[in-house]
């Protein structure tokens, strides 16, 4: 799964293997396999929506009105 997709990319992603895992037809393997999948989708939604939180954050402190201010989200492992 390469990082470079965006959040609605991965959400849907994330939809259709928790449908397949919901319909009780997928073999064991391909089970643990979907389940890791959703669980990396998962990971990457959530640290996609904290940049955006700290995004907010950031044009929301500034006193003297909204400025962007550049945002350096921290490198990933």
């Amino acid at each position: 799964m390469a990082n470079e997709i965006s959040f609605e990319q991965a959400l849907e992603q994330l939809e259709v293997i928790v449908k397949q895992l919901e319909s009780g037809d997928v073999p064991l393997e391909q089970a643990i396999d979907l389940f890791q999948e959703g669980m990396k989708l998962s990971h990457l939604c959530s640290g996609k929506l904290d940049q955006a939180e700290r995004k907010i954050e950031v044009l929301i402190e500034q006193e003297t009105g909204v400025e962007r201010e550049l945002f350096h989200p921290p490198a990933e492992e």
